[in-house]
């Protein structure tokens, strides 16, 4: 362990989130070490009784701070607490799922309803569709905001021209949404590359079958 550092400020409360510690990535760090160094590439934190101010309780060796889109990450954390039972907030920059959202139409239902025709698994593990946040400046109080709120009802929210965020159960649950977006996405890309999307099922048969995992929460 390590002693408790000094209070820092949010930027933005989080009442919900008060007195809860959360493991979160450094800035700055590499996935692929933590499993060598991950009192390094990782630490925790602490929130005060507001919700409004973080501390380090341990990890952030050699002079690491946590990862700059931390008011995203609790954005989200506050939001599934509210919704849903979902503790594990991961983004990632998937290539195929950005490129998507420089040649395609900002809309969420249009990129939901492409990525669910590409494989059935898609409206099974995302039936609530997915959100989509239009090219903001990330780190900021305005995207964790905008991500947040669209958090409470989506398990997997798109950054236009950035990446992607997902929120799942589990760390098996959260990379696997994030995989299925991401595969669907290839496919997707793959498909353009050919010309188009030309048969396939139709949006009824892939919404009825959306309707079956859809929980109450995401309604």
């Amino acid at each position: 362990g390590r002693p408790a550092g000094d209070w820092l400020p949010l930027g933005s409360a989080w009442p919900e989130l008060a007195g809860e510690f959360f493991l979160i990535t450094a800035a700055g760090r590499y996935l692929r070490h933590l499993a060598r160094s991950p009192e390094t590439g990782l630490g925790l934190i602490e929130l005060d009784q507001r919700g409004a101010r973080y501390r380090h309780r341990w990890g952030f060796q050699n002079g690491g701070r946590p990862t700059s889109e931390l008011p995203t990450h609790l954005a989200g954390q506050a939001a599934k607490k509210r919704t849903g039972r979902q503790r594990v907030i991961y983004h990632a920059h998937p290539a195929n799922i950005i490129a998507l959202t420089f040649v395609l139409p900002q809309d969420a239902r249009r990129l939901t309803h492409e990525l669910w025709a590409m494989m059935p698994e898609c409206p099974m593990v995302f039936p609530e569709g997915l959100g989509l946040v239009p090219w903001m400046r990330p780190g900021t109080r305005e995207i964790a905001a905008a991500s947040g709120r669209l958090l409470e009802k989506h398990h997997a929210v798109v950054w236009a021209q950035h990446g992607l965020f997902g929120a799942g159960v589990d760390f098996d649950e959260t990379f696997g949404l994030m995989e299925t977006v991401e595969k669907a996405a290839e496919i997707y890309v793959k498909v353009l590359a050919l010309g188009g999307r030309r048969n396939g099922p139709g949006g009824q048969d892939l919404r009825d079958l959306a309707k079956d995992f859809i929980t109450p929460a995401t309604k």
